[in-house]
């Protein structure tokens, strides 16, 4: 096993630029552009390791995206056969652009302004505009990307993005019309969270970090990216010397009438996560009276299991439906580590009262954190904060801190880069999942999964990084199996996260 790395900080564009600036101050014999273009140029060079042909579409723009191609195009023109096409007022202020603007036209290097007519590219380069883009692309400039996205789709090329994919908001993942669609991304200094979250892993697909060799300024930003090396350390540990008190009672609230299939898959993955003991409590009044699958768990009515105080630890939602309004207030008084998940979020959201006992355990507590995790998708994030589901989307960062710090818990927000934030600010991005995970009932496991590593001893903040983690990573393992992305059910996971989380969290492939 290899060694842990250290976190990966992600790094606003602001935060990005003052790094920039501190670092130019103190080396002004130092050219990042030139640092940045040779990047390029190398990563462009393996991924044309086994091609014969070496044809190369460079795309430069007039800001420092298009400097850095330039610088790019003058490395490669020895080595392959290269096609500049500028786009915009090539002025380059910067004097390494200039310089290799010049020595590219010097060795006849070829130039051209519109999208050729018999493109035969192994691969394009994207230099359009970086990190600075604000609106749409238009014009030219769009028709240029539409271009590339459509023959990319078909295989003609492979594309590899200069810094950010171009159209591409580099602080909230939020894609413009049209964004580039890379292959790899080579970004620089620091992790922008906008390639990671949103629409950011369709755009930016495989992300490698270029430093340009600033290691004396640190990113400073609260955010990190969530990779293994940071949630293998949480994995339980069991003792010989043990039992199932040992690792606790998890309460599953939910499954009203026709719903009960939620709360019975949540409660599965608590099962399989390890949990001591796991009861299954049911709104629906012609529950089953066990799950033959897994006569393991306890089956309740829900009413009741709610107010069990020998429960370690809840999940409450899955299925719930209109029922459970009483039910939450109930087990908040019971001040037990809790997953508030699905029907209990929209409970919260239109219940004045219910919100305000959540003020009001703020205020007795004292706590920075309350010992919850709410588990939103972007719509239900919405009703919590009282706007539409797009806006959660369009900054989901800000989106998920604000709920923290107005409930003083852990959130969850799913989806494509699922954001964990803590109400002190602390914030992860996920690096595991994939599209196969849209699909019924994924949710509901993953709320068994935290409340189980709640009942067995994890605070909230480990709890909810770690089960995050492995819920994507057994879809990943899935996917490896052929198991996915078609046809991926919430019980392939269940089963593919005990295997990973048995394996102290390696995959069989890594191995």
């Amino acid at each position: 096993m290899t060694p842990p790395t250290a976190p990966i900080t992600l790094t606003t564009i602001d935060e990005l630029r003052q790094i920039e600036q501190t670092y130019a101050a103190a080396h002004p014999k130092v050219s990042l552009m030139q640092r940045a273009g040779l990047a390029v140029a190398n990563h462009a060079l393996a991924a044309l390791k086994k091609s014969k042909t070496k044809n190369i579409l460079i795309l430069a723009g007039p800001g420092n995206n298009g400097g850095d191609a330039w610088v790019a195009a003058a490395n490669l023109q020895a080595k392959c056969h290269v096609t500049v096409l500028a786009l915009g007022e090539q002025q380059q202020q910067n004097a390494a652009a200039q310089v290799a603007y010049q020595a590219f036209i010097k060795g006849n290097g070829e130039i051209i302004k519109s999208w050729p007519k018999s493109p035969l590219f192994d691969l394009v380069i994207d230099g359009l505009f970086g990190i600075g883009i604000s609106r749409p692309p238009t014009g030219a400039f769009a028709d240029v990307i539409n271009r590339c996205n459509q023959q990319r789709r078909i295989g003609e090329f492979l594309m590899l993005a200069i810094d950010i994919p171009s159209g591409l908001d580099g602080n909230s993942g939020t894609a413009f019309t049209p964004t580039i669609e890379a292959d790899q991304t080579i970004t620089f200094i620091a992790a922008k969270p906008g390639l990671y979250t949103a629409d950011g892993p369709d755009h930016a697909g495989t992300v490698t970090i270029e430093s340009l060799g600033i290691t004396d300024i640190k990113p400073c930003g609260a955010g990190t990216l969530l990779t293994v090396d940071q949630v293998r350390p949480l994995v339980p540990m069991r003792r010989e010397n043990s039992h199932k008190g040992h690792y606790g009672n998890v309460g599953i609230i939910g499954g009203a009438e026709g719903m009960t299939g939620a709360a019975v898959l949540a409660a599965r993955a608590a099962l399989h996560m390890g949990a001591g003991k796991v009861y299954l409590g049911l709104f629906d009044k012609d529950r089953p009276a066990l799950d033959i699958l897994h006569p393991e768990m306890m089956v309740r009515d829900a009413k009741l299991l709610c107010k069990d105080e020998t429960m370690t630890a809840f999940a409450v939602g899955m299925g719930m439906g209109e029922m459970g309004s009483a039910s939450l207030l109930g087990m908040l008084s019971l001040n037990r580590p809790m997953v508030i998940d699905a029907d209990a979020i929209n409970t919260i959201s239109i219940n004045p009262s219910i919100r305000a006992a959540f003020q009001t355990k703020k205020a007795e507590s004292g706590l920075p954190c309350l010992p919850f995790i709410f588990t939103p998708h972007p719509g239900e994030a919405g009703q919590l904060l009282g706007i539409k589901a797009s806006e959660i989307q369009s900054d989901r960062i800000a989106a998920a801190g604000n709920i923290a710090r107005q409930f003083a818990s852990v959130v969850v927000l799913k989806g494509a880069g699922t954001i964990i934030a803590h109400p002190d600010g602390r914030l992860v991005i996920n690096t595991t999942g994939n599209p196969g995970m849209a699909t019924g009932g994924m949710g509901d496991a993953l709320a068994g999964m935290l409340a189980a590593f709640l009942a067995i001893g994890l605070d909230v903040w480990d709890a909810a990084r770690l089960g995050v983690y492995l819920h994507g990573a057994a879809a990943d393992a899935a996917l490896h199996h052929g198991m996915g992305p078609h046809g991926l059910t919430a019980s392939d996971v269940i089963f593919e996260a005990r295997s990973l989380l048995n394996s102290g969290l390696v995959h069989d492939h890594d191995h």
